[in-house]
């Protein structure tokens, strides 16, 4: 038992002293550049904010220079497509003739049940089933 005890502290104990060796905080954390509040500074001056309130576009309104998005906008035909269809999987029929169950011989009349051939429902990538 101690042995094994050994064989994890030593692991632990080397790799905390490496861990402290590593260098200073320059080496690893350089302290050049702008410093935060100069970057946020700048980046609001860049930054117009008109003090008119913003006019909303009818969404009918297309503007120019979108018509080569028309393959990845969302529009009604597109949502009715299904992009990953389900492959088959067959339903199964099967018909249970009239029994007698459980310890007092019960009756069961005969009846139908269906079930799918495959335990999960599998979906092809898209373009993979015509």
């Amino acid at each position: 038992m101690q042995i094994t005890l050994k064989l994890l502290i030593a692991p632990l104990l080397i790799s905390s002293l490496v861990g402290c060796a590593t260098g200073n905080k320059e080496d690893i954390l350089p302290q050049t550049g702008p410093k935060m509040i100069d970057v946020y500074k700048g980046q609001l001056k860049s930054v117009s904010i008109s003090k008119q309130p913003r006019l909303l576009l009818p969404s009918r309104v297309i503007k120019s220079g979108t018509e080569d998005l028309k393959g990845y906008t969302r529009t009604s035909e597109t949502e009715i497509s299904n992009q990953f269809p389900t492959l088959p999987n067959p339903t199964l029929v099967m018909y249970v003739y009239p029994h007698l169950a459980g310890a007092s011989n019960h009756p069961v009349p005969g009846y139908s049940t269906s079930f799918s051939l495959y335990e999960k429902t599998q979906y092809a990538l898209p373009g993979e089933v015509r």
